[in-house]
């Protein structure tokens, strides 16, 4: 199979393209969905998260109380990070272990796991290649404002608030540029797609040898 790590920067479009993806046949892995499940009751990150935030973001029926969460890691730096220090290699954990699942049901699968901060957190190492969904900032900004409402200003903001897009894209192995319409989008996901599925070919064949 080949594992391969996709991002995109806010206002890129992402759901877009893993959707032509998917249709494509890649099978995906949406990290944002893990880190809900590594946190369902009964799982060892709820627990490591009570033992180090208290009782107080657990709610009555046992489940985290995300908003409770959220309000102790927004302004604080040190329990962000040690949120971040449970979470992340539990989902990175189950990542793998969905991912060897649908290996073993098909050994020719292209695994593409949809990663948000795939190069602010240096994961590229865990996949056989990257793939950023690109759009420039300019058309970043006026996506955010067109969707959201923001303003120019909130719009930038939030954009400072991420990697710098081209800095991701001197880093990914594929781009997808998503700057223009549908049908240039679809375009730039058939090429490559066309490259994925070359590249696990060779992987395949290379095993087979």
């Amino acid at each position: 199979m080949l594992s391969v790590g996709l991002t995109g920067g806010i206002a890129s479009g992402k759901s877009t393209v893993v959707d032509m993806l998917r249709a494509k046949g890649a099978e995906v892995i949406d990290l944002d969905e893990l880190a809900r499940v590594v946190v369902e009751p009964g799982r060892p990150a709820l627990d490591e998260v009570r033992r180090r935030f208290g009782d107080k973001v657990i709610a009555v029926d046992g489940t985290l109380d995300r908003t409770a969460l959220g309000a102790i890691v927004f302004d604080d730096p040190a329990a962000r990070a040690d949120l971040e220090g449970i979470l992340h290699p539990a989902i990175l954990v189950e990542e793998r272990r969905r991912a060897a699942e649908l290996a073993r049901q098909n050994p020719r699968a292209i695994i593409i796991t949809d990663v948000p901060l795939l190069f602010e957190l240096s994961l590229e190492g865990a996949f056989d290649t990257t793939v950023l969904i690109y759009a420039p900032r300019a058309i970043q900004q006026e996506r955010l404002m067109a969707r959201d409402g923001f303003s120019a200003d909130e719009a930038r903001k939030r954009l400072d608030a991420q990697l710098d897009i081209e800095a991701k894209k001197a880093r990914a192995g594929h781009v997808i540029d998503n700057s223009g319409d549908l049908r240039r989008t679809r375009a730039e996901v058939e090429r490559v797609w066309a490259a994925l599925r070359r590249a696990e070919a060779e992987r395949f064949k290379e095993s087979a040898a």
